[in-house]
């Protein structure tokens, strides 16, 4: 994984806030390495492992609702490219036509089986190829729907130097992002002014402190937290 040229950014990267970030990313080169690296051998390690997982559940959500197994949505990550996310479908199929973006503790779009998935995070595991195709990383920043990318200040936007991860030390510290929306009489809103921004804080936090052994670690508190 190495870093595009300041040049070759996004004009829309290049300013002063996301260049401090970016020198410092620069001097990391080989931990930056050592992560794509890791992303890849671990990623198949991970996608042999769960191959069964993944035949079962996508029979389980065919049986439960109508609708495809997978749920596909156009993020951003690195560099501000767009792509799409593969999880497995939790919500009524169609779900984004009939609702917000963001879902709530009790939204009722969700599925009987959908409710499972996401109490155990088992809706993530198609990332895995996502991880392996080098649009994300184990760990970085949660990929945003365009939409939210495009309020993010220019400080945001030094997120998008490495790849969206699936999980982050922000992603563990609002693991009950959905709890906190509940009620909410504007969804979206109350996402991009509150809880955006502290996710955001946290973010970039750690994109001064990058190294590969912090992702390590936030690996295993992940795992941690998830047991718990």
């Amino acid at each position: 994984m190495i870093l595009r040229k300041w040049d070759d950014l996004p004009d829309k990267m290049k300013n002063e806030s996301v260049r401090r970030y970016y020198d410092a990313l620069q001097r990391k080169k080989i931990s930056l390495l050592v992560k794509r690296v890791f992303d890849i051998i671990f990623g198949l390690f991970i996608l042999i492992v769960i191959l069964p997982f993944l035949l079962i559940i996508g029979v389980v959500i065919k049986i439960d609702s109508k609708g495809p197994i997978m749920f596909r949505q156009v993020r951003v990550t690195q560099y501000g490219k767009r792509f799409r996310i593969y999880k497995f479908r939790t919500m009524v199929n169609n779900a984004e036509k009939i609702g917000a973006q963001i879902t709530a503790k009790d939204d009722n779009r969700i599925t009987k089986v959908g409710r499972v998935l996401r109490k155990y995070r088992l809706d993530e595991f198609p990332q895995v190829f996502n991880i392996i195709s080098g649009d994300m990383s184990f760990v970085g920043a949660r990929p945003e729907v365009e939409k939210y990318v495009e309020k993010y200040t220019e400080e945001m936007m030094a997120t998008l130097l490495l790849p969206a991860g699936v999980t982050s030390e922000a992603s563990i510290e609002f693991k009950d992002e959905e709890k906190i929306l509940t009620n909410a009489e504007n969804i979206d809103r109350i996402y991009l002014e509150v809880v955006l921004p502290e996710k955001m804080k946290i973010n970039i936090k750690n994109m001064g402190s990058f190294s590969f052994f912090n992702d390590l670690k936030i690996m295993v508190r992940t795992v941690l937290v998830m047991a718990r």
